[in-house]
């Protein structure tokens, strides 16, 4: 099993900042251990269903894409994996956001469903690299599921023709969902410290998915910047902007909600 950030005392390879950012309350905090228990028998069968329907739908469009692959593709295929990671990358941090920023896990459905997570995540990060891969990428499958269920029923009810037409398209689209598939994959890795395998970090390394350092920037409490968590580029631009500033302070002042209370709350559980 790919080791975690946490435990740095075991791994003197770790440099002085890197051990600092490891010191998190973990999985003891009073707040982790019941959020984690929080998560049900229920949760699990939905995390399952949607990761066997998601890959498999991955798997039967991945093939029609590719026999009606023409080099005269290449050029708007490049553009439409570029620019699906980009708007992968600012959904991803549109989602973090509203997620750690608005919202209960006393909330019905979504609380304990989806909101639970982002609040253990806070109180021990190290939490996700213990999940297995159902659990780690069963929402975000979910998410795709509409998208890939559209594609499908494209490929199965159009012409050749037809689909030859808007291939970029179905390209760009397919791109899109593979990014948004594995973002919790990708976070996870930016979490997992040692073991991980040579291809992984190197697409770290050359910043193509979200790097571990470059993360780390948000695991600084109150957690309020550096959302976009698939590929990270968009965190830079978007911290400059003051985006998520300027998003919660117009939603603060239209409705009087206090950014990350919930948040908050959790973290100062003691017992």
């Amino acid at each position: 099993m790919a080791g975690a950030e946490d435990g740095p005392g075991q791994h003197p390879e770790l440099d002085e900042d890197e051990a600092a950012y490891c010191r998190r309350w973990g999985a003891q905090h009073a707040g982790a251990r019941e959020l984690a228990a929080l998560y049900s028998p229920g949760k699990r069968f939905q995390e399952w269903c949607s990761v066997v329907l998601c890959f498999g739908l991955i798997a039967h469009n991945l093939v029609h894409l590719l026999l009606l692959a023409r080099w005269e593709h290449t050029p708007l295929v490049i553009l439409g994996v570029v620019t699906g990671a980009l708007i992968a990358d600012f959904l991803s941090g549109l989602v973090h956001w509203g997620a750690d920023t608005w919202g209960s896990v006393e909330l019905p459905i979504v609380g304990k469903a989806f909101i639970r997570p982002f609040r253990e995540h806070h109180i021990d990060p190290t939490a996700i690299t213990r999940h297995d891969f159902i659990e780690t990428n069963g929402d975000n499958c979910l998410v795709t599921l509409l998208p890939l269920l559209n594609m499908a029923y494209k490929f199965c009810t159009q012409s050749t023709e037809a689909l030859e037409q808007l291939y970029p398209w179905e390209c760009f689209v397919f791109c899109l969902i593979i990014f948004g598939t594995f973002t919790n994959q990708i976070h996870k890795w930016s979490h997992t410290y040692f073991g991980l395998p040579r291809w992984v970090t190197l697409l770290q390394d050359w910043h193509i998915i979200l790097p571990r350092k470059h993360h780390r920037i948000h695991h600084v409490s109150p957690h309020e910047t550096y959302f976009c968590i698939t590929t990270g580029w968009l965190n830079y631009p978007l911290e400059k902007l003051g985006f998520w500033r300027r998003l919660e302070d117009l939603i603060q002042g239209l409705t009087g909600e206090k950014p990350r209370a919930d948040d908050m709350k959790w973290a100062q559980k003691i017992k």
